[in-house]
């Protein structure tokens, strides 16, 4: 028992010591699109990982939020570790790959700043990833086809474009929404420097303006003693 509490106390101990210079690693689900939103500390680096089938499009679109230059550097491999994009001090991007079966890795990187932390927005947009097997369950379910007078590949196709409109949908309103959240970062930001800058150049007009309402004064006050 006393060597179970000595061993769980070590691996603490480890973990604690060593834990700022792992990378975060996530993955995401393979078939649905995904966004997400994360603080990037200062000096560190962040990984995601997405697995792609053969022949289908992977599109990455990020955004810097907040944070002091609103930038940060952003790769992408391929599941043979072959760097396919780089950006360096960008504050947003979009990025399309074609891609092979396997597992993309993307990382954003803020080892370059030793001080400000990022907030960090990006969106997965993925195509042609479903197969045909999946494609084809519907019919498994369907019954008696020829008593309807139309034809079930029609409603198919009309209700993909349906759901291809409404992901598009989806992604212009999350990159709406990431743009807002960033001007209202900046707004915030320039707000409170007006304000400080406001109030210093109040503090130095009111010190001047004491200080030439003194010296006016010393200039007429007879300082010469009367004698009687």
């Amino acid at each position: 028992m006393e060597a179970g509490r000595v061993i769980a106390c070590a691996l603490s101990v480890f973990v604690a010591l060593f834990s700022d210079r792992f990378v975060l690693v996530a993955s995401f689900s393979q078939s649905m699109d995904s966004d997400f939103t994360f603080t990037l500390a200062a000096g560190r680096k962040e990984c995601f990982f997405q697995t792609m089938k053969k022949d289908a499009s992977l599109e990455i679109e990020y955004q810097v939020l907040d944070g002091a230059g609103l930038d940060v550097d952003f790769l992408i491999s391929s599941p043979s570790g072959q760097v396919l994009f780089s950006d360096y001090h960008k504050s947003d991007g979009v990025h399309t790959v074609e891609t092979v079966g396997g597992d993309y890795m993307f990382c954003f990187d803020n080892t370059f700043s030793s001080v400000s932390e990022k907030l960090i927005f990006f969106e997965l947009i993925l195509d042609n990833m479903e197969t045909e097997e999946e494609q084809d369950d519907w019919k498994a379910y369907v019954q008696g086809t020829d008593i309807l007078d139309m034809k079930l590949e029609d409603i198919m196709d009309t209700i993909n474009n349906v759901k291809a409109r409404l992901g598009k949908s989806v992604h212009i309103q999350n990159v709406l929404r990431a743009f807002e959240a960033r001007d209202r970062n900046i707004q915030e930001s320039n707000f409170d420097r007006v304000n400080f800058w406001s109030i210093t150049n109040l503090v130095v007009m009111m010190m001047i303006a004491a200080t030439q309402v003194y010296l006016v004064r010393s200039l007429f006050e007879d300082k010469r003693k009367i004698r009687t």
